[in-house]
């Protein structure tokens, strides 16, 4: 969650940024378990990754599948330095995790689009400068994945208005964006018109399924466990992390066989949804089994960065269902993945 443009630029400088990326954009060149070993490591340490996280992620890997070699050439090193940070425009208020019935609508006019409509939920959109959003580019609302497109979207343009929505934690990760008759150039299209669908679900794969979706109350376990050692816990407190490290140790390997798939250059839409639907249960369940285990002993002594973590967590973590899709929406992937639906 924590969005510190000076330190991804640090970690930009150790070229741990846009490591999965060819070397002659200034990426890596590395594989998507190299991407994993790191990404691991950062997140169990609470490092404030957001500014860089969805351009490195899947902003940088879209755009070098499917944009044009002037796209790859202006935006894939920005990314690497990171100097450009990118947002996702997928969400809109009658449109959720529903994405095929988006209506924001991106018009031909004179060589280029002019955009209308709005995106919500949009992390960290009033920090960065671009955003790559699925839109409506032909047909009507109710001819679903079908007319829908890709964008690269400059954030600074006119027409353009970012509000930032506050959660009950006090911060601001999301925003609500509106286009107001926004003037986009004609190579402002990621790949084909009317090839959005396709393409935004082999997007999805790369949101859905890495250690991010598994280890976003990690730290907050290792602090719990830490007060445990110290308390000399008895057994039914270790049995409790025994069933947690288990079921860790479980989804993580689920995620490492996705980002094999990845590796081969397949779109795991079914696996990476699966892996996101299990992995933020596990998220969510951590709080609240800390929080009971806390409640058989509320004498024991409690430190102040653990009380602090737990509260942050446990306002934070309903969240975690929703971002990257709704359970239910996944769900009735993973069904119809299995040939249930």
């Amino acid at each position: 969650m924590g969005f510190d443009a000076e330190f991804s630029r640090a970690l930009a400088g150790r070229g741990w940024v846009g490591v999965t990326l060819p070397s002659e954009y200034g990426g890596s060149n590395l594989d998507a378990f190299s991407r994993y070993v790191l990404v691991e490591e950062l997140l169990a340490a609470g490092a404030p990754v957001a500014a860089h996280w969805i351009a490195d992620r899947q902003s940088g890997p879209l755009i070098l599948k499917f944009g044009t070699s002037t796209q790859r050439a202006f935006f894939l090193p920005r990314i690497c330095r990171a100097e450009l940070f990118f947002c996702i425009g997928m969400s809109e208020p009658g449109a959720g995790s529903d994405l095929a019935s988006v209506s924001t609508r991106a018009r031909p006019k004179d060589g280029g689009w002019v955009l209308n409509g709005q995106k919500i939920w949009t992390t960290n959109a009033h920090h960065c400068q671009y955003m790559i959003a699925l839109v409506r580019s032909s047909g009507e609302r109710e001819d679903r994945q079908a007319g829908l497109s890709q964008f690269i979207i400059d954030l600074s343009l006119p027409g353009v208005t970012v509000r930032p929505i506050r959660d009950l934690s006090g911060d601001a990760h999301f925003s609500e964006v509106f286009f107001d008759n926004v003037q986009l150039a004609g190579d402002a299209l990621v790949g084909e018109e009317g090839s959005g669908w396709k393409q935004v679900n082999a997007e999805l794969a790369f949101e859905r399924s890495g250690p991010e979706r598994i280890y976003s109350s990690i730290v907050l376990l290792e602090l719990w466990i830490r007060l445990l050692r110290q308390n000399s816990a008895g057994q039914a407190q270790a049995a409790k992390v025994g069933r947690l490290a288990v079921h860790l140790a479980t989804l993580r390997n689920m995620s490492i066989t996705v980002t094999a798939k990845l590796a081969l250059g397949e779109s795991p839409v079914v696996e990476a949804a699966l892996v996101k639907d299990l992995g933020t249960e596990f998220e969510q369940m951590v709080p609240q089994l800390i929080e009971a285990s806390m409640g058989v002993e509320p004498q024991g002594e409690l430190e102040a960065e653990l009380h602090r973590t737990l509260a942050y967590v446990s306002q934070m973590a309903p969240s975690y269902s929703l971002r990257g899709g709704t359970r239910e929406i996944l769900r009735g992937m993973i069904a119809r993945g299995l040939g249930l639906r």
